[in-house]
Formats: C-alpha cells, sequence, structure tokens
C-alpha cells in the first residue's frame, strides 16, 4: 500500500467522522405560508394540481479568467453523502478554487463504498460549463502532492476564504476541501455578489447525469406519468425514507408545532385533506416497501417504490444496498421532475431539490403540517422558499 492510498483512507474516515456533526437539527415552519398561488390551481378527479410556471432564466453573469490568471495550485476534494450535498460541495469548491486562480480536480465519489465521478455524472458537461471559469483537471499529476486538509462551512464566504483558506494555499501551494454544513442555510442572499455568480454556476449548471443514470430517472419518470392516467399524467414525489423517520425520532400522530419529519400516516391524511383522492399516484423515496408504509397505502393504493417501478433490466445495477448513494440521485432527480413535491422530512434534501424545481418552474412545493379541520387547501402549505421567493435560486434565476 502507497503513501496516497493510506492518505485516502484517512480523509474517507475524516470526513464520516465530520457528516456526523454537520448539520443541526432543523424543522419545517410551523405555520401555514401564503396563499399567492392559488390563481393557478387546477382541480380535477385526483386533487388540487399547479400548472407549472415557465422555467427560469438564468441571471448570473459568467466570469470568466484572464490570459494573465495561471494556475497557482490544485484544489482537491470528495463529493460524499449524497446528491443533495454534492449540490453544495460542488459549489463551494468551484468559488475557492476560482477566487484562488487554482486548477480543480475532478472528484470522486465517496460513501458506501469509492466511485468515480463518471459513474453518476456526465464529465465532459461539468468540464464544458467551467470552461473559462476555472481549470479543470481529470487527474493529479504524478509529482503534485495532495495539499492539507482544509474545512470548509457551506455557502463560503469571500471573507472566510481570506481569513481562513488563502494563507493555507498560499504556504502549501495545494489544499483538500471537505465541506461541513453548519445549519440548512439555503436562503438568498440580500445583494448579490460576483461570488454569489460563481457559485449559482456551480450548484446550477454543472451537474448533469451521466447517460445510463438519467435514461433509468427519465424511464421511471415516464412510468409514474403512465401509471397516473387518471390524473392527467401528474404525480406527487414524497421524500420519505423509514430509516431517516427512525432517526429522526418520528411519531405518527403527533401535535408538535415544530416538527422535522411526517409519518407515513401523517402525510396520507395531510394530502387527503388538502384534496387529493385515492387515485393520486404517489412515488416515494423508500427503495423497498416496508409495512409501515401500508397506511399511506391505504388511502392512495397507487402508492410506489423505486422497487416497483424500475426497469427490470437495471434494478441488479441500481437496486442494491452498496448502490445506496445512486439510489439517492435517482431519488433526487425524480423528486426534481414530479408534478408535485412533498418533502416528509426536513433538510438539506428538500432545500436543494426546491431550488431546481424553482429554476425549472415546478413550484408546487407542498410542506406537510397538522391539520385540525376536514380539509384545507394545498396552497396555505406552499414552501416558503416558493411563497416569499427567498431561496437561493432566486438570486440566480430571473
Amino acid at each position: 500500500m502507497d503513501a496516497r492510498q493510506v492518505l485516502a483512507g484517512v480523509l474517507t474516515i475524516t470526513m464520516f467522522v465530520m457528516l456526523g456533526d454537520m448539520i443541526k437539527r432543523d424543522h419545517f415552519d410551523s405555520l401555514p405560508v401564503d396563499s399567492i398561488h392559488a390563481q393557478s390551481l387546477l382541480t380535477n378527479g385526483a386533487g388540487p394540481w399547479k400548472q407549472d410556471a415557465q422555467s427560469l432564466t438564468s441571471c448570473w453573469s459568467k466570469p470568466l479568467l484572464g490570459e494573465v490568471d495561471e494556475s497557482q495550485g490544485y484544489v482537491t476534494f470528495s463529493l460524499t453523502n449524497g446528491p443533495e450535498y454534492h449540490l453544495s460541495q460542488i459549489a463551494d469548491a468551484v468559488v475557492i478554487a476560482r477566487y484562488l486562480r487554482a486548477t480543480l480536480l475532478l472528484p470522486d465519489i465517496r460513501g458506501s463504498e469509492q466511485r468515480k465521478f463518471e459513474d453518476v455524472y456526465d464529465v465532459e458537461q461539468f468540464v464544458k460549463k467551467l470552461d473559462g471559469v476555472v481549470k479543470v483537471a481529470k487527474s493529479l499529476p504524478s509529482t503534485v502532492v495532495t495539499g492539507p486538509l482544509v474545512k470548509v462551512p457551506s455557502r463560503v464566504t469571500e471573507e472566510y476564504i481570506t481569513d481562513n483558506i488563502e494563507p493555507i494555499f498560499r504556504s502549501k501551494g495545494n489544499i483538500r476541501l471537505a465541506t461541513y454544513f453548519p445549519s440548512v442555510n439555503m436562503k438568498k442572499m440580500k445583494e448579490n455578489t460576483n461570488i454569489d455568480s460563481i457559485a449559482c454556476l456551480g450548484m446550477f449548471a454543472t451537474l448533469e447525469l451521466q447517460p445510463e443514470v438519467n435514461g433509468v430517472v427519465e424511464s421511471m419518470v415516464e412510468r409514474l406519468k403512465t401509471l397516473s392516467r387518471k390524473s392527467n399524467g401528474q404525480f406527487i414525489a414524497v421524500d420519505l425514507r423509514v430509516d431517516m423517520l427512525e432517526k429522526k425520532g418520528c411519531q405518527v400522530n403527533s401535535a408538535s408545532k415544530s416538527k422535522s419529519c411526517y409519518g407515513p400516516q401523517e402525510i396520507a391524511m395531510f394530502l387527503r385533506k388538502i384534496g387529493f383522492n385515492k387515485d393520486a399516484t404517489i412515488y416515494l423515496t423508500q427503495s423497498r416497501w416496508d409495512s409501515s408504509l401500508d397506511a399511506l397505502k391505504d388511502l392512495f393504493p397507487r402508492t410506489y417504490t423505486k422497487e416497483s417501478i424500475m426497469p427490470m433490466d437495471k434494478k441488479a445495477r441500481f437496486l442494491d444496498l452498496e448502490n445506496s448513494e445512486v439510489e439517492k440521485v435517482i431519488d433526487f432527480y425524480v423528486c426534481s421532475e414530479s408534478d408535485v413535491f412533498v418533502p416528509a422530512i426536513s433538510g438539506l434534501f428538500y432545500a436543494n431539490v426546491a431550488g431546481k424545481r424553482i429554476a425549472s418552474g415546478k413550484t408546487q412545493i407542498l410542506v406537510p403540517a397538522h391539520i385540525s379541520g376536514s380539509s384545507a387547501s394545498s396552497t396555505d402549505y406552499i414552501s416558503h422558499y416558493v411563497s416569499k421567493k427567498n431561496h437561493f435560486a432566486y438570486s440566480c434565476f430571473c
């Protein structure tokens, strides 16, 4: 085992330890938000559906490197813990590499096992989108040693780079980044800066799925639309994973005003009370069926998991324990393309799916809550990211 392999092992362990303390427990808003989108609701036999708005246009500028801006060293990093983290990790790495005028090394992907970037994402598109903004290298020259590990808070600021990152980079020549998440912060900035334009580019323009993974997502979306004939081909995606509910200690029928997650029965009652009937098609991010989901299927028989709608010839490759990170990627993009998105679990997955949906005009994001009466308007539960236009995406798109 050479020195690089030893270093890779140490870095992997270090990042997993850091993940344990990444995110403070966050909660959904305890009160419903404004009903500003009521005029665009469609009511049909399966429930209140909202027409998609037009896709937004990117309003960031692409700051190009000048001919004199030669690379001063290398910035390396890994993508960890799922696609909702990948977007933020990419954005921070691009911002830092640009600020330091460094070459960005194409990251690997680390989770239950180590993967190459191209196993999930499109390398050529990534390099193309960053052309002229940040220099990207697909491999590290044999003469270059990976720099020291530098912890970086998500949504890194120019001041933080100047005070905490640049001195190390100038001293060592190269650095390795590890993004941590002191809180879930996807709020819109009060004033846009040059660094925000670069963050927008990194977060919303660089990551595209490689063809095979994208094909799986598209086939699953088409299958769900086919299963949704009684609701005009429209379907609901719910981020509901039994293991996460257990970790967060969710209790069914809890009357708490501030909750971080909702169980299957609570989601079923929420959807029923805001007007969806039994013919609504629901996709769950849970990979395989669990008996705890029966309460949801009792009210909504057309409820599916990946296990039941993924193409048969792809299950062996994409639906097993060793592919949990790829499964998360598939969930992330299905939730981004559904007609309605309901986050049963608060956190970064919800926040970053919301960002992609806002950019594409799919703004029917319904945040669950306990409804005391027999019915309520779905527009009262539109995500604050949409109703208040306070998501970072609104800093990036016009």
